[in-house]
Protein backbone atom coordinates (compact mmCIF):
# COMPACT_ATOMS: atom_id res chain seq x y z
CA UNK A 1 0.00 0.00 0.00
CA UNK A 2 1.19 3.17 -1.00
CA UNK A 3 1.50 6.02 1.78
CA UNK A 4 -0.98 8.10 1.83
CA UNK A 5 -0.45 11.34 4.21
CA UNK A 6 -4.05 12.79 3.38
CA UNK A 7 -5.61 15.26 6.09
CA UNK A 8 -8.75 14.48 8.17
CA UNK A 9 -11.60 16.60 6.94
CA UNK A 10 -10.97 19.12 10.12
CA UNK A 11 -7.18 19.15 9.54
CA UNK A 12 -5.45 16.40 11.61
CA UNK A 13 -1.41 17.04 12.05
CA UNK A 14 0.76 15.88 9.33
CA UNK A 15 2.15 12.14 9.56
CA UNK A 16 -0.61 11.22 12.13
CA UNK A 17 -1.89 7.77 10.61
CA UNK A 18 -5.16 5.96 10.63
CA UNK A 19 -4.82 2.08 9.61
CA UNK A 20 -8.40 0.23 9.74
CA UNK A 21 -8.04 -3.47 9.27
CA UNK A 22 -11.07 -4.01 7.34
CA UNK A 23 -13.12 -7.44 6.76
CA UNK A 24 -16.27 -8.48 5.15
CA UNK A 25 -18.06 -10.24 8.60
CA UNK A 26 -16.94 -10.86 12.42
CA UNK A 27 -14.36 -13.68 12.54
CA UNK A 28 -12.09 -13.45 10.28
CA UNK A 29 -9.49 -12.02 12.21
CA UNK A 30 -8.98 -8.32 12.01
CA UNK A 31 -8.53 -7.42 15.35
CA UNK A 32 -5.92 -10.59 16.16
CA UNK A 33 -4.30 -8.66 13.33
CA UNK A 34 -4.39 -5.29 14.82
CA UNK A 35 -3.14 -6.66 17.97
CA UNK A 36 0.03 -8.60 16.32
CA UNK A 37 0.94 -5.13 14.44
CA UNK A 38 -0.02 -2.53 17.72
CA UNK A 39 2.49 -5.17 19.56
CA UNK A 40 5.26 -5.27 17.01
CA UNK A 41 5.20 -1.32 17.24
CA UNK A 42 5.20 -1.44 20.82
CA UNK A 43 7.97 -3.85 20.59
CA UNK A 44 10.03 -0.88 18.37
CA UNK A 45 9.48 1.30 21.53
CA UNK A 46 5.97 2.96 20.72
CA UNK A 47 4.01 3.63 23.34
CA UNK A 48 0.63 1.89 22.89
CA UNK A 49 -2.95 1.90 24.50
CA UNK A 50 -6.05 -0.20 23.84
CA UNK A 51 -8.89 2.40 23.93
CA UNK A 52 -11.71 -0.19 23.24
CA UNK A 53 -11.08 -3.97 22.74
CA UNK A 54 -14.24 -6.44 21.44
CA UNK A 55 -12.41 -9.23 22.87
CA UNK A 56 -15.32 -11.52 23.94
CA UNK A 57 -13.64 -13.72 26.22
CA UNK A 58 -11.72 -15.15 22.93
CA UNK A 59 -8.09 -16.69 24.22
CA UNK A 60 -6.06 -16.03 21.62
CA UNK A 61 -6.63 -12.37 21.39
CA UNK A 62 -6.24 -11.99 24.65
CA UNK A 63 -3.11 -13.31 24.69
CA UNK A 64 -1.63 -11.36 21.60
CA UNK A 65 -3.29 -8.51 23.85
CA UNK A 66 -1.28 -9.36 26.89
CA UNK A 67 1.47 -6.35 27.90
CA UNK A 68 -0.49 -3.74 26.42
CA UNK A 69 -1.60 -0.54 28.46
CA UNK A 70 -5.59 -0.74 29.06
CA UNK A 71 -7.73 2.63 29.19
CA UNK A 72 -10.70 1.22 30.82
CA UNK A 73 -14.17 2.07 28.94
CA UNK A 74 -16.60 4.56 29.89
CA UNK A 75 -19.62 1.72 30.84
CA UNK A 76 -23.08 2.82 31.66
CA UNK A 77 -26.84 1.79 30.61
CA UNK A 78 -29.21 3.84 28.80
CA UNK A 79 -33.08 2.80 28.32
CA UNK A 80 -31.88 -1.23 29.66
CA UNK A 81 -28.94 -1.09 26.96
CA UNK A 82 -25.20 -1.30 27.96
CA UNK A 83 -22.68 1.21 26.30
CA UNK A 84 -18.88 0.44 26.57
CA UNK A 85 -17.53 3.60 24.81
CA UNK A 86 -14.10 4.99 24.23
CA UNK A 87 -12.44 7.17 27.25
CA UNK A 88 -11.66 10.47 24.92
CA UNK A 89 -10.48 12.46 27.59
CA UNK A 90 -8.68 10.25 29.49
CA UNK A 91 -6.50 9.02 26.45
CA UNK A 92 -6.12 12.92 25.13
CA UNK A 93 -4.94 13.43 28.39
CA UNK A 94 -2.33 9.98 28.61
CA UNK A 95 -1.49 11.11 25.18
CA UNK A 96 -0.25 7.71 23.66
CA UNK A 97 1.95 7.15 20.49
CA UNK A 98 -0.88 4.84 19.61
CA UNK A 99 -4.50 4.07 20.63
CA UNK A 100 -6.55 0.76 19.55
CA UNK A 101 -9.55 1.30 18.86
CA UNK A 102 -11.65 -2.09 17.81
CA UNK A 103 -14.67 -1.42 15.96
CA UNK A 104 -15.20 2.03 14.23
CA UNK A 105 -19.17 1.58 13.74
CA UNK A 106 -20.05 1.55 17.42
CA UNK A 107 -22.81 3.95 18.49
CA UNK A 108 -22.12 5.80 21.85
CA UNK A 109 -24.14 6.34 24.83
CA UNK A 110 -27.14 9.03 24.20
CA UNK A 111 -26.51 11.97 25.58
CA UNK A 112 -22.30 11.93 24.93
CA UNK A 113 -20.33 14.29 23.38
CA UNK A 114 -20.37 12.25 20.13
CA UNK A 115 -22.62 10.11 18.81
CA UNK A 116 -20.44 7.59 17.26
CA UNK A 117 -16.78 6.36 17.73
CA UNK A 118 -15.47 7.18 14.41
CA UNK A 119 -15.89 11.06 15.46
CA UNK A 120 -14.15 9.97 18.47
CA UNK A 121 -11.54 9.01 15.93
CA UNK A 122 -11.04 12.10 14.67
CA UNK A 123 -10.74 13.90 18.03
CA UNK A 124 -7.83 11.62 18.74
CA UNK A 125 -6.24 12.07 15.26
CA UNK A 126 -6.79 15.66 15.31
CA UNK A 127 -4.69 15.51 18.43
CA UNK A 128 -1.51 13.92 17.16
CA UNK A 129 -2.69 10.26 18.31
CA UNK A 130 -2.33 7.63 15.86
CA UNK A 131 -4.88 5.13 15.93
CA UNK A 132 -5.30 1.58 14.80
CA UNK A 133 -8.93 0.57 14.21
CA UNK A 134 -11.48 -2.12 12.85
CA UNK A 135 -14.28 -1.98 10.48
CA UNK A 136 -16.54 -4.52 8.53
CA UNK A 137 -17.71 -3.44 4.89
CA UNK A 138 -21.34 -3.97 5.94
CA UNK A 139 -21.44 -0.84 7.78
CA UNK A 140 -20.10 1.93 5.24
CA UNK A 141 -23.42 4.00 4.59
CA UNK A 142 -23.49 3.79 0.48
CA UNK A 143 -23.57 0.50 1.32
CA UNK A 144 -26.67 -0.31 2.98
CA UNK A 145 -29.13 -1.06 0.47
CA UNK A 146 -27.22 -3.28 -0.96
CA UNK A 147 -26.12 -4.99 2.09
CA UNK A 148 -29.90 -5.25 2.71
CA UNK A 149 -30.79 -7.10 -0.44
CA UNK A 150 -27.71 -9.63 0.34
CA UNK A 151 -28.61 -10.63 3.73
CA UNK A 152 -32.26 -9.21 4.39
CA UNK A 153 -30.72 -7.34 7.47
CA UNK A 154 -31.09 -3.37 7.57
CA UNK A 155 -27.53 -2.80 8.89
CA UNK A 156 -28.57 0.93 11.80
CA UNK A 157 -24.70 1.08 12.51
CA UNK A 158 -23.40 3.18 9.54
CA UNK A 159 -19.58 4.59 8.73
CA UNK A 160 -19.32 7.50 6.42
CA UNK A 161 -17.47 6.25 3.02
CA UNK A 162 -14.93 9.34 4.10
CA UNK A 163 -13.77 7.51 7.26
CA UNK A 164 -12.19 4.73 5.01
CA UNK A 165 -11.37 6.71 1.71
CA UNK A 166 -9.55 8.90 4.08
CA UNK A 167 -7.92 6.40 6.40
CA UNK A 168 -3.97 6.55 6.37
CA UNK A 169 -4.00 2.74 5.59
CA UNK A 170 -6.01 -0.01 4.86
CA UNK A 171 -5.50 -3.37 5.06
CA UNK A 172 -7.84 -6.50 4.26
CA UNK A 173 -8.11 -9.30 6.85
CA UNK A 174 -9.48 -12.05 4.28
CA UNK A 175 -10.66 -15.32 5.23
CA UNK A 176 -12.36 -17.99 2.70
CA UNK A 177 -15.97 -18.71 3.29
CA UNK A 178 -15.33 -22.13 4.13
CA UNK A 179 -13.06 -21.24 6.27
CA UNK A 180 -14.85 -18.64 8.29
CA UNK A 181 -17.88 -20.85 8.64
CA UNK A 182 -15.47 -23.76 10.09
CA UNK A 183 -15.06 -21.36 12.90
CA UNK A 184 -18.18 -20.35 13.26
CA UNK A 185 -18.94 -24.05 13.69
CA UNK A 186 -16.23 -24.39 16.29
CA UNK A 187 -17.40 -21.74 18.44
CA UNK A 188 -14.73 -19.61 17.98
CA UNK A 189 -16.59 -17.30 17.05
CA UNK A 190 -18.76 -15.55 19.79
CA UNK A 191 -19.42 -11.64 19.00
CA UNK A 192 -21.89 -10.98 21.17
CA UNK A 193 -25.80 -11.41 21.30
CA UNK A 194 -26.76 -8.60 19.09
CA UNK A 195 -23.94 -9.56 16.45
CA UNK A 196 -24.48 -13.23 17.30
CA UNK A 197 -27.55 -12.84 15.90
CA UNK A 198 -26.30 -10.88 12.40
CA UNK A 199 -23.64 -13.83 12.04
CA UNK A 200 -26.63 -16.55 12.36
CA UNK A 201 -28.27 -15.00 9.68
CA UNK A 202 -25.44 -14.45 6.90
CA UNK A 203 -23.62 -18.14 8.33
CA UNK A 204 -24.17 -19.92 4.19
CA UNK A 205 -21.16 -19.44 2.08
CA UNK A 206 -23.45 -17.90 -0.57
CA UNK A 207 -24.09 -14.65 1.44
CA UNK A 208 -20.34 -14.72 3.01
CA UNK A 209 -19.03 -15.18 -0.64
CA UNK A 210 -20.73 -11.75 -1.68
CA UNK A 211 -20.09 -9.96 1.42
CA UNK A 212 -16.22 -10.81 0.43
CA UNK A 213 -16.27 -9.79 -2.67
CA UNK A 214 -17.44 -6.25 -1.66
CA UNK A 215 -15.34 -5.86 0.71
CA UNK A 216 -12.10 -7.15 -1.81
CA UNK A 217 -13.81 -4.59 -4.61
CA UNK A 218 -13.56 -1.84 -1.44
CA UNK A 219 -9.85 -2.77 -0.73
CA UNK A 220 -9.21 -2.40 -4.78
CA UNK A 221 -10.93 0.31 -5.46
CA UNK A 222 -8.79 2.05 -2.29
CA UNK A 223 -5.45 0.73 -4.47
CA UNK A 224 -6.90 2.52 -7.39
CA UNK A 225 -7.10 5.96 -5.43
CA UNK A 226 -3.76 5.68 -3.59
CA UNK A 227 -2.36 5.24 -6.73
CA UNK A 228 -4.19 8.00 -8.60
CA UNK A 229 -2.81 9.98 -5.11
CA UNK A 230 0.52 8.91 -6.03
CA UNK A 231 0.77 9.41 -9.63
CA UNK A 232 -0.30 13.01 -8.90
CA UNK A 233 1.78 14.05 -6.40
CA UNK A 234 4.73 12.72 -8.48
CA UNK A 235 3.18 14.33 -11.68
CA UNK A 236 3.06 11.92 -13.44
CA UNK A 237 0.67 11.86 -16.59
CA UNK A 238 1.41 8.69 -18.90
CA UNK A 239 -1.37 6.54 -17.73
CA UNK A 240 -0.16 3.06 -15.89
CA UNK A 241 -1.95 0.01 -17.29
CA UNK A 242 -2.37 -1.46 -13.49
CA UNK A 243 -6.47 -2.05 -14.48
CA UNK A 244 -7.92 -1.83 -18.04
CA UNK A 245 -10.24 0.66 -18.40
CA UNK A 246 -11.84 1.69 -22.39
CA UNK A 247 -12.39 4.91 -23.50
CA UNK A 248 -15.87 5.05 -26.46
CA UNK A 249 -15.31 8.55 -27.88
CA UNK A 250 -19.33 9.47 -29.12
CA UNK A 251 -19.87 11.86 -31.61
CA UNK A 252 -23.33 13.24 -32.31
CA UNK A 253 -23.05 13.24 -36.14
CA UNK A 254 -23.58 9.76 -36.51
CA UNK A 255 -24.66 6.81 -34.54
CA UNK A 256 -21.92 5.49 -32.49
CA UNK A 257 -24.10 2.17 -31.36
CA UNK A 258 -21.10 0.30 -32.95
CA UNK A 259 -18.49 1.32 -30.85
CA UNK A 260 -20.44 0.71 -27.89
CA UNK A 261 -21.12 -2.54 -28.52
CA UNK A 262 -17.66 -3.30 -29.28
CA UNK A 263 -16.43 -1.49 -26.18
CA UNK A 264 -18.96 -3.13 -24.03
CA UNK A 265 -17.84 -6.64 -25.14
CA UNK A 266 -14.00 -5.54 -24.93
CA UNK A 267 -14.49 -4.39 -21.47
CA UNK A 268 -16.18 -8.13 -20.44
CA UNK A 269 -13.33 -9.85 -21.85
CA UNK A 270 -10.72 -8.00 -20.41
CA UNK A 271 -13.12 -7.09 -17.06
CA UNK A 272 -12.47 -3.67 -18.04
CA UNK A 273 -14.35 -0.57 -17.06
CA UNK A 274 -15.99 1.27 -19.94
CA UNK A 275 -16.76 4.80 -20.23
CA UNK A 276 -18.78 6.39 -23.22
CA UNK A 277 -17.84 9.81 -23.46
CA UNK A 278 -19.05 12.98 -25.63
CA UNK A 279 -17.05 16.59 -25.69
CA UNK A 280 -20.32 18.92 -26.44
CA UNK A 281 -20.15 21.37 -29.31
CA UNK A 282 -20.25 24.77 -28.46
CA UNK A 283 -22.27 25.41 -31.86
CA UNK A 284 -25.68 24.54 -32.80
CA UNK A 285 -26.72 20.80 -32.46
CA UNK A 286 -29.84 20.01 -34.52
CA UNK A 287 -32.27 18.02 -33.30
CA UNK A 288 -31.41 15.10 -35.56
CA UNK A 289 -27.89 15.41 -33.55
CA UNK A 290 -29.33 15.33 -30.02
CA UNK A 291 -31.73 12.26 -31.07
CA UNK A 292 -28.53 10.24 -32.31
CA UNK A 293 -26.59 11.15 -29.16
CA UNK A 294 -30.06 10.02 -26.87
CA UNK A 295 -29.88 7.00 -28.32
CA UNK A 296 -26.25 6.60 -28.06
CA UNK A 297 -26.53 6.98 -24.31
CA UNK A 298 -29.64 5.21 -24.09
CA UNK A 299 -27.92 1.92 -25.23
CA UNK A 300 -24.72 2.81 -23.21
CA UNK A 301 -27.06 3.15 -20.10
CA UNK A 302 -29.00 -0.32 -21.01
CA UNK A 303 -25.59 -1.95 -21.12
CA UNK A 304 -24.47 -0.69 -17.64
CA UNK A 305 -21.63 1.64 -19.57
CA UNK A 306 -20.96 4.86 -17.71
CA UNK A 307 -21.57 8.13 -19.39
CA UNK A 308 -19.72 11.40 -19.29
CA UNK A 309 -20.56 14.55 -21.10
CA UNK A 310 -17.57 17.13 -21.42
CA UNK A 311 -16.89 20.27 -22.37
CA UNK A 312 -13.81 21.63 -24.36
CA UNK A 313 -11.87 21.68 -27.28
CA UNK A 314 -12.17 18.39 -28.87
CA UNK A 315 -8.91 16.77 -29.06
CA UNK A 316 -7.13 18.39 -25.50
CA UNK A 317 -10.52 17.16 -23.72
CA UNK A 318 -10.41 13.90 -24.43
CA UNK A 319 -6.90 13.63 -23.55
CA UNK A 320 -7.20 15.30 -20.44
CA UNK A 321 -9.81 12.72 -19.27
CA UNK A 322 -8.13 9.68 -20.45
CA UNK A 323 -5.11 10.89 -18.27
CA UNK A 324 -7.24 11.48 -15.25
CA UNK A 325 -8.95 8.16 -15.71
CA UNK A 326 -6.08 6.15 -16.38
CA UNK A 327 -8.15 5.17 -19.45
CA UNK A 328 -6.17 1.70 -21.31
CA UNK A 329 -7.55 1.98 -24.72
CA UNK A 330 -9.62 4.80 -26.16
CA UNK A 331 -12.18 3.68 -29.22
CA UNK A 332 -13.41 5.85 -31.96
CA UNK A 333 -15.09 5.63 -35.05
CA UNK A 334 -13.40 5.72 -38.67
CA UNK A 335 -12.81 9.59 -39.71
CA UNK A 336 -15.12 10.51 -42.44
CA UNK A 337 -12.09 12.72 -44.32
CA UNK A 338 -10.27 13.43 -47.01
CA UNK A 339 -6.78 13.50 -47.72
CA UNK A 340 -6.65 17.52 -47.94
CA UNK A 341 -8.41 17.78 -45.12
CA UNK A 342 -5.94 15.47 -43.33
CA UNK A 343 -3.27 17.95 -44.19
CA UNK A 344 -5.06 20.88 -43.41
CA UNK A 345 -6.00 19.79 -40.13
CA UNK A 346 -5.44 16.50 -38.24
CA UNK A 347 -8.68 14.70 -37.41
CA UNK A 348 -8.91 14.08 -33.92
CA UNK A 349 -7.50 10.01 -34.29
CA UNK A 350 -4.31 11.79 -34.96
CA UNK A 351 -4.35 14.06 -32.06
CA UNK A 352 -4.59 11.30 -29.99
CA UNK A 353 -2.32 9.20 -31.65
CA UNK A 354 0.19 11.64 -30.95
CA UNK A 355 -0.56 12.63 -27.21
CA UNK A 356 -1.66 8.89 -25.50
CA UNK A 357 1.34 7.06 -26.96
CA UNK A 358 1.00 4.11 -24.41
CA UNK A 359 -2.66 3.96 -24.97
CA UNK A 360 -4.11 1.42 -27.36
CA UNK A 361 -6.60 3.58 -30.10
CA UNK A 362 -9.05 1.24 -31.96
CA UNK A 363 -10.92 2.54 -35.09
CA UNK A 364 -14.04 0.96 -35.96
CA UNK A 365 -15.90 1.52 -38.59
CA UNK A 366 -19.47 3.07 -38.98
CA UNK A 367 -22.69 1.49 -39.35
CA UNK A 368 -23.64 1.40 -42.63
CA UNK A 369 -26.05 -1.90 -42.61
CA UNK A 370 -29.65 -0.53 -41.72
CA UNK A 371 -31.67 -1.97 -39.05
CA UNK A 372 -34.18 -4.86 -40.15
CA UNK A 373 -37.51 -5.76 -38.09
CA UNK A 374 -37.71 -9.20 -37.54
CA UNK A 375 -41.32 -9.27 -36.00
Amino acid sequence: MLERWKLMPDKAPFGVIHKIFLGYAPGVGKTFALLDEAQRRRARGQEVVIGALDAYGRKPTEEVAAGIEVIPVLEGTVDGKTYRDLDVEQILSRKPDLVIVDDVAHSNAPGGPRAKRWQDIEVLLNAGINVLSTLNVYHLESLNDQIADITGVRILETVPDHILHEADEVEIIDLTPTALLNRIKRGDVDPGEEVGSFITKISNEATLSALREIALREAAGRVDEDLEEYRKEKRIEKPWATRDRVMICISPTRSAMRLIRRGWRMGQRMKAEVFAVHVKDHGHESEAAKKVLADDFALAARLGIETVMLEGPLGQTLVKFAKERNVTAVILGHPDRSRLQEVLRPSILSELARDLRTVDIIVVSTETTPPVDTH
